[in-house]
């Protein structure tokens, strides 16, 4: 694969490529001007530039899989194959500058993955716990300094006041869980291409894990978590493949706009 400092294109002399004549599945406004357009393990026709630009535009939004966002032929269906990071570099025709932004993204997206660490307010050691849903976390490392156990809240970040294991607040004053609080009194959106969707929350908690998450307005109803990569749909909050059994992608759910969260779920890892 040769680039331009313009634009990335094809070698057309590459061997190691399937090259296919149709039009760009990443790019609706392909005007098939000569391009040359690959094909993916999954089928789909892409280009250096449209495939460049799709897999940025996940890890801006903390999606460290590589999701075909195609439609399956002569369906509404997204296609949803996951390319690997190899596959991606290749066919995308990755520069030395794009490679190190996306591997160092890649890393550090699936870690906090996997890991949630705090800062003990005291001796400032990051920390993990071991109990998600108990916010009374025990610092091993001032424990020993101070030789007498020490306690701090996962919540506020003060040391610990009050009983515990709790899961709601210590008995610090201003305590409180401030993403629970965003997700109550958070602004109401609309999804434009979504029909009937005009007064949705407009930041949801993932239901399987908990994350934060907004809806960018566009295209359809469904969200993909960027932190446990589970598939949803923003409106009714029921995963992907439940909230498909009774609706599609823009067409209103049948149990209409769950309403605002009172809870955060909390993310049972395996």
């Amino acid at each position: 694969m040769t680039t331009q400092q313009d634009e990335k294109r094809y070698d057309p002399n590459d061997t190691t490529l399937k090259f296919v004549n149709k039009r760009d599945d990443l790019d609706p406004l392909d005007d098939d001007d000569g391009t040359l357009r690959a094909e993916m393990t999954c089928g789909h026709a892409v280009t250096p530039e449209s495939l460049t630009g799709w897999c940025r535009s996940l890890l801006d939004q903390g999606q460290y899989k590589f999701l075909c966002p195609a439609l399956k032929e002569g369906t509404l269906k997204k296609c949803g194959a996951q390319w690997t990071y190899q596959e991606v570099r290749r066919l995308a025709a990755l520069t030395t500058e794009e490679m190190e932004h996306f591997e160092e993204t890649l890393a550090r997206l699936a870690a906090a993955t996997y890991c949630e660490f705090k800062a003990c307010p005291s001796c400032q050691t990051c920390l993990e716990r071991k109990d998600i849903s108990n916010l009374n976390v025990h610092c091993t490392i001032c424990t020993a300094d101070k030789q007498k156990t020490y306690e701090f809240c996962w919540q506020c970040l003060k040391k610990w006041k009050g009983s515990g294991p709790r899961s709601d607040r210590c008995d610090n004053e201003g305590c409180t869980n401030h993403d629970l609080e965003l997700l109550k009194n958070c602004k109401s959106t609309s999804l434009d291409q979504v029909q009937g969707v005009t007064n949705c929350p407009s930041i949801r908690a993932c239901p399987t894990c908990g994350q934060k998450v907004e809806h960018d307005k566009s295209g359809c109803k469904n969200i993909i978590c960027p932190r446990c990569q589970v598939e949803f749909c923003f409106v009714c909050l029921k995963l992907t493949p439940e909230c498909m059994k009774t609706s599609s992608y823009f067409i209103p759910c049948s149990d209409g706009v769950a309403p605002r969260q009172t809870t955060i779920p909390v993310w049972q890892r395996r």
